[in-house]
C-alpha cells in the first residue's frame, strides 16, 4: 500500500475515532494515478480526488504520485489503482495488448476525455539544437520510465529517423529532473508531454540567465499517422505560455483520458463522469486545462470503450455518437 494512501486511512481512522459511532468511515476509497509532481496530472488529479470526497457521499479518493501513463495502466490491470490519467496512445497499446503491453491487454475502459497533451521537445539558448536532427550526438531525456512521454517520445525520434540507443546520449528523467538537469548543462534536450502550462517547463522559462526554446516537431505528424493512426494530431504551442520563447512552436498532440477498469461500478463512473463536466470550473481553479474538458465530439476522441456507467452520463446529455 502507498505512503499516499496509508496516510488518508490513518486520517481517516482518527477522524472516525475521535468523532464517535456516529462519524461512519466512508465505504468506498478511490486510489487516483496521475503522474510525476512537475507535470498536469498531479495537481489535476489532486483536484478531483478533493472534489470526489468533498461532494460524493461516502466516498473518498486520494491522488498518488506515478511515472504516469504506462505505470497507470498497470495499476489499473492489477487493480491497484481506481482511476488513472493515460495518454490516448499507451491506452491503445495498453486495451490492445501490443508495445509495453503485448500479450497482456488490459481491459481498461474510459470515463472522461480530458484536455490535450502538447508534445514539448525542450532546450534553451547555447545548445545548438535547432531541429529534431540536431539531437544526433546530443544528451537527451526522452521521460521517466513508464511513462507517456518516454512512449511518444521514442516514436518521434523513430519517425525522425534517429535510433535512441545510437544516434542520443538517451537520459530517462521526469519533467522536474530533466529541468535540474537542463538548467545544470547535464543533459542538451528533453521530451515531455503535457497540458499547457507544464509547471516543470514554466519553472525553467522563468529561471535568471535561461532562454527556452521548444524546437518544432509538426512535420513528423504525417509519419506517426502512417504508422499509428489519428492518435496524434497537429498542435501549437504560443509562445505566451512560457516567458522567453521567440516563436509560437508547432509540434504533436495527443488526447488525455481518464480510465477505469471495466469492472469498475457502473453508479460511481456515472456519479464521477457528471462530476467532472458539471463541476468543471472547481477542477480548472487547479489547472486551466480543465477549462478544456468538453462534451464536444466526446465519443470520438477515445481508442478504448467508455464505460457504461459514462454512457449513460452521455446519453443523459444527448451526446452524439452514443
Amino acid at each position: 500500500m502507498s505512503r499516499l494512501v496509508l496516510a488518508a486511512l490513518v486520517v481517516t481512522a482518527l477522524a472516525a475515532g475521535s468523532l464517535g459511532p456516529a462519524a461512519a468511515a466512508p465505504a468506498v476509497r478511490l486510489a487516483i494515478a496521475t503522474g510525476g509532481t512537475g507535470g498536469v496530472y498531479f495537481p489535476l488529479g489532486g483536484g478531483l480526488a478533493s472534489l470526489i470526497s468533498r461532494t460524493l457521499s461516502g466516498v473518498t479518493a486520494t491522488a498518488e504520485v506515478t511515472p504516469a501513463s504506462v505505470d497507470n495502466m498497470r495499476l489499473i490491470a492489477a487493480k491497484r489503482a481506481d482511476l488513472a490519467f493515460t495518454l490516448a496512445d499507451t491506452a491503445a497499446d495498453a486495451y490492445r495488448g501490443e508495445h509495453d503491453f503485448r500479450g497482456s491487454p488490459v481491459p481498461i475502459r474510459t470515463l472522461v476525455p480530458l484536455y490535450n497533451n502538447f508534445n514539448h521537445l525542450v532546450t534553451i539558448e547555447g545548445t545548438g539544437i535547432n531541429t529534431i536532427a540536431d539531437l544526433r550526438g546530443k544528451r537527451v531525456s526522452v521521460g521517466a520510465p513508464g511513462s507517456g512521454t518516454e512512449v511518444t517520445a521514442l516514436r518521434i525520434l523513430e519517425a525522425a529517423g534517429l535510433h535512441p540507443d545510437r544516434d542520443i546520449r538517451r537520459e530517462r528523467l521526469g519533467v522536474a529532473p530533466s529541468v535540474d538537469a537542463l538548467k545544470d548543462r547535464k543533459i542538451d534536450a528533453f521530451f515531455w508531454s503535457g497540458g499547457l502550462p507544464t509547471a516543470g517547463v514554466l519553472d525553467l522559462a522563468a529561471s535568471p540567465g535561461v532562454r527556452i526554446k521548444l524546437i518544432p516537431l509538426d512535420a513528423l505528424v504525417p509519419a506517426l499517422a502512417r504508422k499509428y493512426g489519428n492518435l496524434y494530431f497537429r498542435a501549437v504551442i504560443q509562445k505566451e505560455f512560457y516567458p522567453g520563447m521567440a516563436a509560437d512552436a508547432p509540434t504533436i498532440g495527443v488526447a488525455n483520458l481518464l480510465v477505469v477498469h471495466q469492472d469498475f461500478n457502473a453508479e460511481l463512473a456515472y456519479q464521477i463522469t457528471k462530476l467532472v463536466f458539471e463541476r468543471r470550473g472547481d477542477l480548472a481553479q487547479v489547472h486551466k486545462e480543465a477549462t478544456n474538458i468538453t462534451l464536444i465530439g466526446a465519443a470520438t476522441k477515445s481508442p478504448v470503450p467508455y464505460h457504461p456507467g459514462a454512457i449513460r452520463y452521455y446519453r443523459e446529455r444527448g451526446v452524439e455518437g452514443f
